[in-house]
């Protein structure tokens, strides 16, 4: 191949390269530009010709002493300026712009030149630029590192957190944020990171710990993010300083712990007292009973009267000891099972069916869900609901009930309706506080525990219970039971 159609061949490669393209004799002289270097700058390769490269690398006597370019284009190696710092490069028209320049010999036989390769890295470093405000304005520590485990890039809480300078940590490994005793296993994790890059905690089921310039470790919580900058994966790392969290949860442990002795000393009382009580209560229902049947004719009426009324009386009090034993068990099974609301209905309908028939009611059911509850609190809170609606009725009117059940958002909405006598409005809230009675035991029978169970089984399985009513209308007992409960 002759000399011109070496030079031809070497012109058209330049010619097709999509970057900017120059090259300089050994003075750094400009002999030639291809197309892409002439649109990036604005001339045309004969207005450079002969004139120093420093014309459109403005940098390039200002970042090294002249004396080296003399030496550098005497004897030319392969460099790259503008990495880390961006040379600044100026068009025709006088506008500038950000650029990184690869420098590299060529030898001929007459001579050496360089060609320079040009790239405008604006849209780089306005993108580096978006990701340190991005970085810069997180709440949480942000720490950039490259595969290597580099640090590029921190925010102020990083700073803040860790106590270091941002010139003390730029440059530096991860693992000077890593304590002592876990440095040695950190690069492992670290690579397998890198070899399978996704969004994820990390240390999933570890406790995890960052070491501050003072050397105080901290318990933290580490998000990883892959990152990929001019073609390189880099890892985002979100850091949390969870120490005040580990000191609450320590103490939800011990409050839990200290509520569940107090709830096992509760729970021993009960049954101490509930026995202690009633065994007295039984001895004077016993003998009252005694008296009125051995006695009878020794006593006039109002002896007869008080004795009944003390037998009565000790009888209620035993019920409400029951009661509230019964309510100081509930949620004691700890147990959910999948069941059948509708074999569970049925059950506490047939249960209450002398009742039932004795009333007249007439009880209309729809359609119930299988669902995970404690299987005995909530045949109760049906059986309470039933119950009140056939106790509660109008003089001469026979019950009608209707019990039914609606999926809702997050949860399961049941009701419980009667014809009754009605609720008065200020009494809605009331009517589920332990003891509370609307009516003279004369009027009702009952302890008025009933309710107090129902609000307590509701919120057991983590709901709600609420009444609407109206005076001589009835009332219609609601109750939500939320989805979830495993």
């Amino acid at each position: 191949m002759k000399i011109k159609d070496r030079e031809l061949s070497f012109r058209l490669i330049l010619e097709a390269s999509p970057v900017a393209l120059i090259l300089t004799n050994n003075n750094g002289k400009i002999i030639y530009l291809n197309n892409f270097a002439e649109n990036m700058f604005g001339y045309k390769g004969k207005e450079l010709e002969g004139k120093g490269v420093e014309t459109l690398l403005l940098d390039m006597n200002t970042i090294k002493p002249p004396e080296f370019w003399k030496i550098y284009f005497s004897q030319p190696t392969s460099i790259r300026l503008g990495e880390d710092n961006a040379f600044s490069a100026e068009m025709k028209t006088g506008k500038k712009f950000p650029a990184e320049v690869q420098m590299n010999p060529i030898e001929t036989e007459e001579s050496i030149y360089v060609l320079i390769t040009i790239t405008n890295v604006s849209e780089r470093i306005k993108a580096n630029e978006q990701l340190r405000m991005v970085v810069d304005s997180a709440p949480n520590a942000m720490i950039l590192t490259d595969s290597s485990g580099k640090i590029s890039m921190i925010n102020k809480q990083t700073e803040v957190l860790f106590g270091y300078e941002r010139n003390e940590l730029i440059g530096e490994k991860i693992e000077i944020l890593v304590p002592r005793r876990l440095k040695q296993h950190h690069p492992h994790h670290r690579q397998k990171f890198h070899d399978h890059p996704k969004a994820r905690p990390m240390g999933a089921g570890r406790d995890l710990f960052g070491v501050k310039k003072d050397g105080t470790e901290i318990p933290v919580e580490i998000g990883l993010n892959p990152v990929e900058k001019d073609e390189e994966m880099l890892v985002l790392a979100s850091v949390i300083d969870i120490t005040e969290r580990k000191k609450n949860e320590k103490a939800v442990r011990l409050y839990a712990r200290q509520i569940e002795e107090k709830n096992k000393e509760l729970e021993e009382f009960t049954n101490v007292a509930s026995h202690d009580l009633r065994e007295p209560l039984n001895s004077i229902i016993g003998f009252t009973e005694l008296l009125l049947q051995r006695k009878s004719d020794q006593l006039d009426e109002d002896g007869i009267k008080m004795l009944d009324y003390i037998g009565k009386s000790s009888a209620r009090m035993s019920e409400m000891i029951i009661g509230l034993l019964d309510y100081a068990r509930l949620g004691n099974s700890k147990e959910l099972f999948l069941t059948d609301l509708n074999k569970l209905l049925l059950n506490v309908l047939l249960d209450l069916d002398s009742s039932i028939k004795a009333s007249q009611a007439e009880v209309q059911t729809g359609e119930m869900p299988v669902l995970n509850v404690y299987r005995m609190e909530f045949r109760s809170l049906f059986q309470n609901l039933v119950s009140n609606a056939l106790k509660y009725r109008k003089p001469d009117v026979a019950p009608q009930i209707s019990i039914s059940s609606k999926q809702v958002q997050y949860g399961w909405e049941f009701t419980v309706s009667d014809n009754g006598i009605g609720i008065p409005e200020a009494e809605k809230e009331k009517v589920f506080n332990l003891f509370h009675r609307l009516h003279k035991r004369s009027e009702f029978e009952g302890t008025g525990i009933g309710l107090a169970h129902c609000r307590k089984i509701a919120e057991l399985h983590r709901g709600r219970i609420w009444v609407e009513s109206e005076v001589d209308r009835g009332s219609t007992f609601y109750f939500f039971i939320p989805s979830g409960l495993i």
